[in-house]
């Protein structure tokens, strides 16, 4: 009878500490139970993204406001489609400008939000028109190395 006690005891233990492991994982980890929790989707349209990846950054001045959740491709235009969760506590203009910029010269990627002046707010769904491509440095330390620089080039 004893024994039957201690090992039922041991076996509630262990079940304890499984079910604390399992929500530390999700916790730390960033995951989420079921839906997107307390965030929204919103859309935008790139010439080139340079290697942003899916689970990078998306910020405002510098803050930690959202995270790029799927990176496609459209075939009917050949742009890149980039849908960010944004928290539900910011409310994202219509005019809002999204950059792709660089972590450090050759750091990670992430989605800079400029805040616009507009009263016509974001919805769930909706696409950010204004935006700005990454800078391709590659190509432009090869213009420069190989002396393939136009006037034009110089005056941008």
């Amino acid at each position: 009878m004893r024994r039957t006690i201690v090992e039922i005891s041991v076996g509630i233990f262990v079940l304890l500490g499984l079910i604390c492991v399992a929500y530390l994982t999700i916790k730390l980890g960033k995951m989420e139970w079921l839906g997107t929790g307390n965030y929204y989707q919103v859309k935008a349209r790139f010439g080139n993204i340079g290697g942003l990846k899916k689970g990078a950054v998306v910020d405002m001045a510098g803050v930690q406001i959202g995270q790029v959740i799927q990176v496609n491709l459209d075939p009917e235009d050949n742009t890149a489609v980039v849908t960010m969760k944004i928290r539900n506590d910011l409310q994202l203009t219509e005019d809002v400008i999204a950059s792709i910029k660089t972590a450090g010269l050759i750091g990670d990627k992430y989605v800079q939000i400029s805040p616009g002046g507009s009263d016509v707010i974001l919805e769930n769904g909706d696409t950010i028109v204004e935006t700005e491509s990454a800078v391709d440095l590659e190509a432009l330390i090869s213009k420069y190395a190989f002396g393939k620089v136009d006037k034009e080039d110089e005056q941008e």
